[in-house]
């Protein structure tokens, strides 16, 4: 099954099963433009055969940025760049497409210090976000002509399709969630309304785009924090998006302060269900399936040949997500794909100290994706400690540099 190909409702047609799912690559130049980097990278995970390769975040607000090294999609000019990263990252047919993603509170303080929000809800990690400002709705309608301006930029340069990030805690999902969302306008309030961004700016593209380009949504399956989005509404939301035109849903879950991606690696406190069962949302895929016939992928936790085709086979899932095996693994993922590599190893990285286990795993494969940036192998015995460090410094280093050449 995972061999096999899937035509979307738009009318595109995945090569196959397998996809490389969204990782921030940190590796802009000083013009927030995508570089040979970005290329080389790209043209290593296409030779993987995977059917479909999402970038990573991609904003559409440079003072709004998720990494000082994220690309963002905002200028004409930047195009040609913009189509050879395309064109590098395309073979036999893949797709590839782009994440497009606004920070919004969870812009650390080497972007803005005063980054915009639903509300004035502050992300409180490590000091290093500030406290945000309430969105006008001017604030509103930029983001909403953002999203749109990137889905066009990304049709123009040749990517062959788009993911709307609205999980992990970025804006869209910070409108969507009740902990962060405090409005009582049109924006706030029930599920319907906290859900308006997203619908307004699906409906924006897709006349941006026309009907035959793929659009996908990425959401979470709840916050996994008190007061947050939760199961139920993440499930009326599927429902609203069920009556729109989207081709993909990806379902993934957690925040900055509740990173359950990483946290779900350590397998502590998992139901044993779940642990035989390998991937982190397959029980929460079930409850898709009886209120929507989207296409469904989820990322997180698969690992082996035979369960990425049980799952196909069920129907349980259209599409198996991968992310950091395609780090790890990368030399490996064409084999996966025949048959010919039956599982991929996982890789846990800690350092003993709690407080530093997010940031020293965030590090370790942020080491990894720069150094394949600049054509060098995966390197397994990175430091943690060092790595837990990484990122702060490097956020700051990039950053400054940035500013120092504008």
């Amino acid at each position: 099954m995972i061999s096999t190909k899937l035509k979307l409702p738009c009318g595109a047609i995945l090569k196959n099963r397998l996809v490389k799912s969204a990782m921030t690559e940190r590796i802009s130049n000083k013009r927030f433009e995508p570089t040979i980097g970005h290329e080389k990278l790209y043209k290593k995970w296409a030779d993987t055969n995977a059917g479909l390769l999402i970038t990573g975040n991609v904003v559409v607000d440079r003072k709004h940025l998720e990494s000082a090294g994220n690309v963002c999609f905002d200028d004409e000019s930047m195009l040609p760049k913009l189509s050879s990263w395309a064109e590098s990252s395309k073979k036999d047919g893949n797709h590839v497409w782009v994440q497009i993603s606004h920070s919004g509170r969870q812009t650390n303080k080497f972007g803005t210090s005063k980054p915009l929000a639903p509300s004035e809800v502050k992300l409180s990690k490590m000091g290093l976000f500030g406290k945000p400002r309430a969105m006008s709705e001017k604030d509103i309608d930029d983001v909403i002509k953002g999203f749109t301006k990137a889905a066009r930029l990304s049709k123009l340069s040749g990517f062959t399709g788009v993911q709307i990030h609205a999980a992990h805690g970025y804006l869209l999902s910070q409108f969507l969630s009740p902990h962060t969302n405090l409005r009582t306008d049109q924006w706030g309030g029930m599920i319907e309304n906290r859900s308006r961004l997203l619908l307004t700016i699906i409906r924006e593209i897709r006349n941006e785009v026309g009907p035959n380009f793929p659009i996908a949504v990425k959401l979470n399956s709840a916050d996994f924090q008190r007061g947050g989005f939760t199961e139920e509404e993440s499930l009326e939301v599927v429902k609203m998006l069920d009556k729109e035109t989207i081709d993909l849903l990806e379902i993934s879950g957690g925040t900055y302060e509740k990173l359950a991606f990483f946290e779900l690696n350590e397998e502590v406190g998992i139901k044993e269900s779940t642990k035989k069962r390998e991937a982190y949302f397959i029980d929460f895929a079930k409850k898709i399936r009886k209120v929507s016939t989207i296409p469904l992928m989820i990322t997180g936790g698969f690992r082996s040949y035979h369960f990425c085709n049980e799952v196909l086979q069920n129907k349980e899932v259209d599409l198996i997500g991968m992310a950091r095996p395609f780090i790890t693994n990368r030399e490996s993922i064409s084999g996966f794909l025949k048959g010919e590599v039956l599982s991929l190893e996982n890789f846990v990285i800690r350092t003993g100290i709690k407080k530093l286990e997010d940031a020293a795993e965030g590090g370790f494969y942020a080491r990894q994706l720069i150094r394949f940036s600049k054509g060098k192998s995966f390197k397994g015995d990175m430091n943690p400690l060092w790595s837990s460090v990484f990122l702060i410094l490097y956020e700051f280093k990039i950053a400054m540099l940035k500013k120092f050449f504008n």
